[in-house]
């Protein structure tokens, strides 16, 4: 694939990785991070970068056209315009693919990329008054929906949020189903979630 060298933008957002290639013309299997692929589909302008798996250094990033892309049950095939052939393809195999969050196409009313959805605070609507879960760290798929992955928190008596710890001095961590029922209040712009869920669940 041939470098490119202009610079990538500082908003880039790790998607997917390639997984392998896929057929003998340089199409690739992509296997996306998070179940939204409609980014994959419809931004044009990846960015790809992989560690050097002896030294774990990372490879300069080098951007790439996207020629077509489409689903193959829970990953995504694509063509990119520098690969023309099988072994090219198979040399990206681990790598990440990367896409600027201002490429992102406009999510529809009550959707959410889940990247915007990390560094949120969740409230317990449960609670009188409404009281603090905690942060969301992490957003994963199980299948049926996405789960949030909060780490839970606690406002002191100087306003101060500090996080919970266990016995061992690990983070606690609740888990809550993002489904409109469980979570019926998302305010990205105020990067506040409110949950009909439990503080102490």
């Amino acid at each position: 694939m041939t470098q490119h060298s202009h610079n990538p933008p500082d908003d880039l957002v790790p998607v997917a990785r390639i997984g392998d290639a896929y057929g003998v013309q340089g199409m690739i299997k992509v296997i996306p991070f998070a179940a939204q692929e409609s980014v994959l589909l419809d931004v044009k302008q990846w960015w790809l970068m992989r560690s050097d798996m002896q030294s774990r250094a990372l490879e300069p990033m080098r951007d790439a056209k996207l020629v077509r892309s489409r689903t193959q049950g829970a990953n995504i095939v694509a063509r990119l315009s520098d690969v023309a052939d099988r072994d090219q393809a198979q040399a990206l195999k681990g790598t990440t693919i990367y896409i600027s969050r201002a490429d992102f196409p406009v999510a529809d009313e009550d959707e959410f990329y889940w990247i915007d959805l990390v560094s949120c605070l969740v409230y317990s609507r449960l609670e009188e008054p409404i009281a603090l879960i905690g942060e969301v760290t992490e957003v994963s798929d199980n299948g049926a929906h996405g789960v949030l992955h909060i780490k839970r928190q606690v406002v002191d008596a100087n306003g101060e949020r500090q996080d919970l710890l266990n016995a061992k001095g690990k983070a606690l961590e609740t888990l809550i189903p993002f489904v409109k029922q469980t979570v019926p209040v998302v305010d990205i712009a105020a990067r506040r979630i409110e949950a009909d869920w439990p503080v102490d669940f």
